[in-house]
């Protein structure tokens, strides 16, 4: 063989190897690209610090991690079953099926219309996700989503959940604060005042001493003290009821809140930790206006007219104005009678 035939052998040789390397580099490149546009759940969403999401009307919600927790546009504490059910959905989502090519186009211009838009960070300045949520397909198990970058929209679903995952990402505003009113570790109150101002004689002050011991008063110094042996272990037993104490909603908007904010309260109650932080919450119930007492068959305070009360307005110290509900506080609404007694 000649050294023109080798040298033509040899530049073959190299041809093939080139166009194999490029063929074989595209076809990675397509299957990275394939995947990506595939792959929207974070499997470990324990590496996240920020969710930006951001709706088409201009609205946007920032939560970040701190410590452990989270916190909503850099001012609160973000309400734990919202952040527990995104963080479920971000872990969980799943393609279901591709959509036919005859509904891309339309399916498309929801996403562009009413697309809310997602990007998940880690500890980078780059989204290490970015994708878009539509509307939902109509038998409401599935969502449209798109990733980023990309021009294939999915059909994606929880597995083995029933819904429309949508909705766990479009909470607006106060949706995804958290609600608490109270909550305090029992061993970590170092006091407690219930004031009823139109029940003085219900009134109290709970303090701890060390340990178990407690110096439980009347409120008000007009009021005698009850000859009655302390009733071992109840204080505890009220201390229990303010590890979580929930409201049911925000109402800062409520066009009530300034009228309401200006009547003499049902009852103001006033915890105070070892660390001297103080919580307190004014309950105004919602006929304020009614003369309210304790009903010893039920256990439940009522109006003058027997009516039962339900729900209260709560001002509270955050300077949040609330609604609560009395099967839910009504552990706590003691008076200072509940201590004392065989």
């Amino acid at each position: 063989m000649n050294r023109t035939t080798w040298l033509l052998l040899s530049f073959f040789i190299l041809g093939v190897i080139a166009v194999g390397y490029v063929y074989f580099n595209r076809e990675d490149a397509l299957m990275r690209g394939l995947k990506a546009e595939r792959n929207f759940a974070v499997k470990d969403v324990s590496r996240l610090q920020k969710i930006f999401i951001a709706q088409r009307d201009g609205e946007t919600t920032l939560l970040e991690k701190k410590g452990p927790e989270w916190l909503y546009n850099g001012k609160y504490k973000a309400r734990p079953n919202a952040m527990d059910n995104l963080l479920d959905a971000i872990q969980r989502v799943e393609i279901d099926h591709i959509p036919a090519k005859a509904a891309i186009k339309n399916i498309v211009n929801n996403l562009a219309g009413e697309g809310i838009k997602v990007e998940l960070y880690e500890s980078g300045e780059q989204p290490v996700k970015t994708y878009y949520i539509g509307s939902g397909t109509q038998d409401e198990r599935g969502v449209y989503m798109i990733m980023d970058g990309f021009d294939q929209p999915f059909v994606c679903h929880i597995p083995g959940w029933e819904g429309n995952l949508r909705y766990r990402y479009n909470l607006r505003g106060d949706d995804w604060r958290d609600k608490t009113v109270f909550a305090e570790d029992p061993d970590n109150i170092q006091s407690v005042s219930i004031e009823y101002p139109k029940q003085k004689n219900r009134s109290f002050k709970l303090e701890r001493k060390g340990g178990s011991s407690f110096d439980i008063r009347p409120f008000y110094k007009i009021t005698p003290k009850l000859p009655l042996p302390y009733r071992e272990g109840s204080a505890e037993a009220f201390l229990i009821g303010f590890e979580s104490l929930v409201a049911e909603a925000f109402e800062n908007e409520t066009p009530a809140k300034d009228s309401v904010r200006q009547i003499v309260p049902f009852s103001v109650i006033t915890v105070t930790n070892k660390q001297g932080k103080t919580t307190q919450a004014k309950l105004f119930p919602i006929f304020p206006e009614s003369v309210m007492s304790l009903d010893p068959k039920t256990g439940q305070w009522v109006s003058s007219d027997g009516a039962t009360v339900e729900r209260y307005f709560v001002d509270h110290s955050s300077g949040d104005f609330m609604l609560i509900q009395d099967r839910v506080f009504r552990k706590v609404l003691r008076g200072y009678d509940f201590f004392y007694g065989r």
